[in-house]
């Protein structure tokens, strides 16, 4: 009897340690990608190209990292939900773009925004799917 009840002991603790953590992920707030300083700086082009030429080490340079980047706008579109997606140009070849979401912080910004306009956006880069997506974006220098 008393060995069922150090068993039983064991595993609610675990069950309650499990939740407790699962509860904390689920709350922790998200990078304030803003008011943060990159952990990488680089230009579209580049940072293209890598992926390009080798995605899973591209991932691991900048996957889930505050990346900043410079380019040239190609398109301004609103998605389904009203954020604002802005499209790098690719100069280098014709395949592949970078496409940046902006935050809703950024909207009033939007106004000065125009298609072949040099930018400076850094967000989170959250990975290639034939075009290198950023997240959470802010506009740094416009």
């Amino acid at each position: 009897m008393r060995h069922k009840q150090k068993l039983l002991f064991i595993v609610l603790l675990v069950i309650s340690l499990v939740i407790f953590f699962v509860i904390r992920q689920y709350n922790k707030p998200h990078i304030d990608v803003f008011n943060s300083t990159p952990d990488i700086v680089t230009n579209s082009h580049v940072l293209l190209d890598e992926f390009q030429k080798n995605e899973s080490l591209a991932n691991s340079k900048y996957l889930d990292k505050i990346v900043q980047i410079n380019g040239r706008i190609s398109k301004i579109e609103a998605s389904e939900n009203n954020d604002i997606i802005v499209t790098l140009i690719n100069d280098i070849s014709t395949l592949g773009t970078v496409i940046c979401h902006l935050s809703s912080k950024e909207n009033k910004k939007l106004n000065n925004l125009k298609e072949g306009q040099n930018v400076v956006i850094k967000g989170i880069c959250t990975g290639y799917l034939m075009d290198v997506i950023l997240i959470r974006c802010s506009l740094v220098k416009i």
